[in-house]
């Protein structure tokens, strides 16, 4: 696939035909030129909560955030703890994206951010309160503040379910996975993915970047 892919990718996400971006943006993917897909989905995530959506989606299923993660950790654990702060990060701060630059490169200073927030934690010598961290801030605010519960309402169903489980009931991973008869694995993405789409939210409502 050449840059016919990314053609078709970019005039889906100016049709706004969020289907065949999916599968434009997956067949990029499927094809080694993940990078690629990610540069044009981030061009319109700032403007636009589809494509917004389709980027948060992309870039967790591509594994791009765990492997650079993974490069500096060995913990799995830690590397979705990482990964999982890191993608809510990227989302309060797309605005921040300069158009024409590889995305990839404005996400792994990010990424490194939040891996040396996780061992300054590990080493007891870090004053981050584990509250200030991007996943704990969001879980609180899911649970207290009314314009967040509002962003969870509009939530695909595929993320509602599993983020309000894990932030307002306040059930554990494995619980959750039982529940909705999901893996593990897949109950973490989806939180994951469900509370980087809340802090999108949150920029376009507070009209103000997160600080990555």
């Amino acid at each position: 696939m050449g840059e016919r892919g990314v053609e078709d990718l970019s005039a889906a996400l100016r049709a706004a035909n969020m289907r065949a971006a999916s599968r434009a943006a997956s067949a990029l993917v499927d094809a080694g030129r993940a990078d690629d897909a990610l540069d044009v989905l981030a061009r319109h995530a700032a403007d636009s909560s589809a494509a917004l959506e389709l980027l948060v989606e992309t870039l967790d299923s591509s594994g791009v955030v765990h492997r650079f993660a993974g490069s500096m950790l060995l913990d799995r654990d830690a590397i979705d703890d990482v990964a999982q702060d890191a993608l809510i990060s990227i989302v309060g701060s797309i605005g921040s994206y300069r158009r024409g630059s590889r995305f990839t490169s404005w996400v792994h200073p990010i990424v490194r951010r939040r891996v040396a927030d996780h061992l300054r934690r590990q080493r007891d010598t870090s004053t981050i309160d584990e509250n200030l961290l991007p996943a704990a801030r969001m879980s609180s605010l899911i649970a207290t503040r009314v314009t967040v519960r509002q962003a969870l309402a509009d939530l695909p169903e595929l993320y509602r379910i599993p983020v309000t489980l894990r932030d307002i009931e306040g059930m554990s991973y494995a619980e959750i996975a039982a529940h909705l008869e999901r893996s593990v694995g897949t109950v973490k993405s989806q939180v994951s993915r469900g509370r980087a789409l809340i802090a999108g939210t949150l920029r376009e409502l507070d009209g103000a970047e997160v600080d990555p």
